[in-house]
C-alpha cells in the first residue's frame, strides 16, 4: 500500500500540460519532494487509523468475553446438602429447638429443686423424659456427623468443578461468578460446621442438665426417706394373708 501511494504521489508531480512532440516534461524537484513527504504523512495517518481500529476491535472482543456469563452453577448441589443437614435438625426429637417451647419444657423437666408437692411418680417420669432427651440429642449429633461425612465427596467434586471453571474462564464475569460460587461453597461448609457444633453442644448440655436434675431428685428422695419431706403415713401391711 505504501509503494502504491508513493507511486501515485510521484505521478502527481508531473505536469500534464500539452507540449510539442519533441518537448520533454519538466520536473520540479522541490515540488516532488514535498508531494512525496505529504504522501508519506498520509500513509502514516492511514496506518495509525488502521491500528486504532484494530485496537478498538480487540477491545470489543475483550468486552464481549468479559460479559460472557458462566454456564455452570453449583447452587443446586449446595442447597441440597444444606437442606439435608437442616432436615435432621427439623426432625430432632426430645427437647425442641424452638426457643419458647424449649424454655417451658426445660423449666418443667430440669427444675433447680423439687418441692414436697411433687409426687414420686412424677419425678420418675421426668427422669425418664430427661434420659430420652439426652438420648435423642446424641442421636441427632451422630446423624449430623454422618451427614457431614456424606457431604464430603460431593463438596470435593463441586470444588474441583468450580476451580476448573475459574481457570478456564474467558472473561472477568465468568471468573467473578466462579469465585462467588467458591465462596458459596465455603459458606455452606461453615454453616454445616456450625450446625454440627450446635448439635454436639446440645447433646453435652442436655446430659449435664440431666445429671444436675438427677442429683436434685436424689436429694429430694433422700429427704423424704429421712422424713423431712412429705409426711409418712403408716398403713397396715399383711403378711401371708394375715
Amino acid at each position: 500500500m505504501k509503494k502504491t501511494l508513493l507511486a501515485a504521489a510521484a505521478a502527481a508531480c508531473f505536469v500534464a500540460a500539452p507540449v510539442a512532440h519533441a518537448q520533454l516534461a519538466v520536473i520540479d524537484p522541490a515540488n516532488l519532494a514535498e508531494n512525496i513527504l505529504t504522501a508519506a504523512h498520509t500513509l502514516e495517518q492511514i496506518n495509525n487509523q488502521i491500528l486504532q481500529l484494530q485496537n478498538e476491535e480487540q477491545m470489543l472482543v475483550n468486552g464481549a468475553k468479559n460479559l460472557t456469563s458462566l454456564n455452570f452453577s453449583a447452587l443446586s448441589q449446595l442447597q441440597a446438602s444444606l437442606a439435608a443437614s437442616n432436615q435432621w435438625i427439623q426432625q430432632a426429637q426430645g427437647l425442641a429447638f424452638d426457643l419458647t417451647q424449649m424454655q417451658a419444657t426445660f423449666a418443667r423437666l430440669y427444675p433447680t429443686s423439687y418441692d414436697a408437692s411433687t409426687s414420686g411418680s412424677q419425678m420418675a417420669s421426668d427422669a425418664r423424659q430427661r434420659w430420652q432427651n439426652a438420648l435423642e440429642a446424641l442421636r441427632t449429633a451422630t446423624q449430623m456427623q454422618s451427614q457431614a461425612v456424606q457431604n464430603a465427596p460431593s463438596d470435593e467434586q463441586t470444588l474441583a468443578d468450580l476451580v476448573n471453571q475459574s481457570q478456564s474462564s474467558v472473561g472477568a464475569l465468568q471468573a467473578a461468578q466462579s469465585t462467588n460460587q467458591l465462596l458459596a461453597l465455603q459458606v455452606r461448609q461453615a454453616m454445616q460446621a456450625q450446625q454440627l457444633q450446635l448439635t454436639q453442644d446440645r447433646a453435652v448440655a442436655l446430659e449435664q442438665a440431666r445429671q444436675v436434675a438427677a442429683q436434685e431428685r436424689a436429694v429430694e428422695v433422700r429427704r423424704r426417706f429421712q422424713g423431712s419431706g412429705t409426711p409418712y403415713t403408716p398403713y397396715p401391711v399383711n403378711f401371708y394373708g394375715n
